[in-house]
């Protein structure tokens, strides 16, 4: 069983287990106050996913005002290149051996913006920078195992604790690669007229949120890079299975606290915030070329298999069966939204050609197995196609 699958049903057993009080927390955000909390001393760090964003209003309006001056003096826009990353946990090795075999073959683009959701999260910061990260990239999904990224703790934990697992082990790779002179280069980037979104789930709300690390790297406030590291720990936190990072929200001068976790309970994937409609106008804003490349770390299609009738492989078998369907719908959505827009599109997901066994989670040897598959088949040039799959 999958680490998911592991941590979702863990969700559902200790859902089970309700008249247990709960571990002590601030007060969630009042309704009344949704849209004005904030992370203290960072303005638009981050904002619900189905609402606007004054902060990534302003950059668009810097954009356009770029793309301006470079037709004023001749020069066309560089182009705005869009890189969407996908959740799917150890199989973000497949979007990893794409990006360094990419990099190897001279062709990757610098991308404009880049947006990632839990595995595609951890990805993102290194996709965003660019080649010179791509030995820790390599790094990350060909040589970590399960005691980098989870301890499982008692069996007590479902009963009295806020998740099966201990998520200290992911903190801390995270800290070892997302450090000060990356911040400092995320910032930079932002400030160049690049934008690197990650996606959260807020659980209190019930509702997406999306976080620019541009900005919050940009602040210079003093934790900013703590906040940084649990933004991604967060977009990683399989409900059940990790603890679901708790944020420090300000309101009127009142201070409350977020619940977030795996951004793929809301979407697996995302492009842009929905009422941004930044797709249109990524056309608007520049004379070259605009391209939404989507990898999705993962297959479209699940595979059959018999479920035993009990009701611990049901449960399995019915969150991986959504955690699918959520993102095929994803895939398709971005691709209509591309469609509508009249720019390009095109998506590289792993095929049914793909075979390394999955013995446990975050194995290194399947782990390898899928880095190698994504570099052979960019290698081929079977990897991109540019409308998804109809049987998807």
């Amino acid at each position: 069983m999958s680490l998911a699958r592991r941590g979702l049903l863990g969700a559902g057993a200790a859902a089970g287990l309700s008249a247990c009080a709960g571990l002590p927390r601030l007060p969630a955000v009042p309704e009344a106050l949704a849209t004005r909390a904030g992370i203290p001393g960072i303005p638009g760090a981050r904002f619900y996913a189905d609402e606007e964003n004054e902060e990534l209003l302003r950059w668009l309006g810097e954009q356009q005002a770029r793309a301006a001056a470079a037709r004023a003096a001749g020069r066309p826009d560089a182009p705005a290149d869009i890189l969407v990353l996908s959740g799917g946990g150890e199989d973000g090795a497949f979007g990893a051996g794409m990006l360094t075999e990419w990099t190897r073959q001279g062709t990757r683009p610098q991308f404009r913006v880049v947006t990632g959701v839990s595995t595609g999260a951890l990805t993102a910061p290194f996709a965003f920078l660019g080649p010179q990260r791509d030995a820790q990239l390599r790094e990350v999904y060909t040589t970590i195992d399960i005691t980098r990224v989870l301890a499982w703790r008692q069996w007590t934990a479902a009963l009295l604790d806020d998740a099966v697992g201990d998520s200290a082990p992911l903190a801390a790779t995270i800290a070892r690669f997302l450090d000060a002179e990356m911040l400092a280069e995320i910032a930079a980037a932002y400030d160049a007229g690049r934008v690197l979104l990650i996606g959260t789930t807020d659980l209190d709300a019930r509702r997406g949120v999306v976080w620019n690390m541009g900005a919050i790297a940009r602040s210079g406030v003093p934790g900013a890079l703590d906040l940084a590291r649990r933004v991604l720990l967060a977009s990683a936190s399989i409900p059940g299975a990790f603890p679901p990072v708790m944020f420090d929200v300000e309101a009127e001068g009142r201070r409350f606290q977020e619940m977030h976790v795996d951004g793929g309970a809301v979407a697996q994937l995302f492009l842009f915030p929905e009422r941004v409609a930044f797709a249109q106008r990524a056309r608007e804003v520049t004379q070259a070329p605009t391209r939404i490349w989507v990898i999705r770390n993962g297959r479209l299609r699940a595979r059959r298999e018999q479920t035993a009738r009990r009701t611990v492989s049901i449960l399995a078998a019915a969150v991986s069966t959504m955690t699918q369907a959520s993102g095929g719908y994803d895939v398709t959505r971005i691709w209509l939204r591309a469609q509508r827009a009249g720019i390009g599109f095109s998506l590289a997901y792993v095929g049914e050609d793909f075979e390394a066994p999955y013995e446990t989670a975050f194995d290194p040897a399947y782990m390898r197995a899928l880095f190698d598959y994504g570099a052979a088949r960019l290698r081929a040039g079977t990897a991109w196609v540019t409308t998804p799959p109809a049987e998807a």
